[in-house]
């Protein structure tokens, strides 16, 4: 069995984020979405919360039964390791993705020789959204259907409601 990782954040999951991981299934026999406990990065919801809304996010679509949601802590490569998968995912939206993802592939290479860095890009009309400018439109009030899944823009609206 060819097992990928997908890692990231996922602070929300988006359609781009989705429309990566489609295609990833369409190459490995499972993906796992990593999700990320330790990024450093300021959070809107909780790694609970982040999982849940994957697997809502996921739920619905054909290719559901072949990935499985998980989070991690610590390096991603002793993760990977661990889960025995071939590959890293990694999605890239710009060029200005490309050169800090070529550091992190490196980097993988380094302490795990074995693991691939499978690029992915999603559709062109997805490919200028990241969790950032969506948690950044629901804090605005703007709509947020064309940009995630409604389990999200559900919890997005709870999360960042006018008090």
């Amino acid at each position: 069995m060819k097992r990928a990782v997908y890692p990231g954040t996922f602070d929300p999951i988006t359609l781009g984020h989705l429309d990566v991981l489609a295609r990833a299934v369409r190459i490995f026999d499972e993906v796992i979405i990593a999700v990320a406990e330790d990024s450093g990065k300021d959070a809107a919801f909780t790694v609970a919360e982040r999982v849940k809304l994957i697997e809502q996010g996921i739920g619905s679509e054909s290719w559901a039964g072949r990935v499985r949601v998980a989070s991690f802590h610590g390096l991603l490569v002793e993760f990977a390791r661990q889960e025995k998968a071939v590959a890293v995912i990694r999605g890239l939206r710009a060029v200005s993705d490309f050169e800090y993802e070529f550091q992190l592939a490196l980097t993988n290479r380094r302490l795990h020789p074995e693991l691939e860095s499978v690029f992915l890009m999603p559709r062109e009309t997805l490919s200028f959204l990241s969790s950032n400018l969506v948690r950044e439109l629901a804090r605005l009030g703007a709509p947020l259907e064309e940009f995630v899944p409604a389990a999200v823009v559900a919890a997005l609206r709870k999360k960042f409601a006018k008090k």
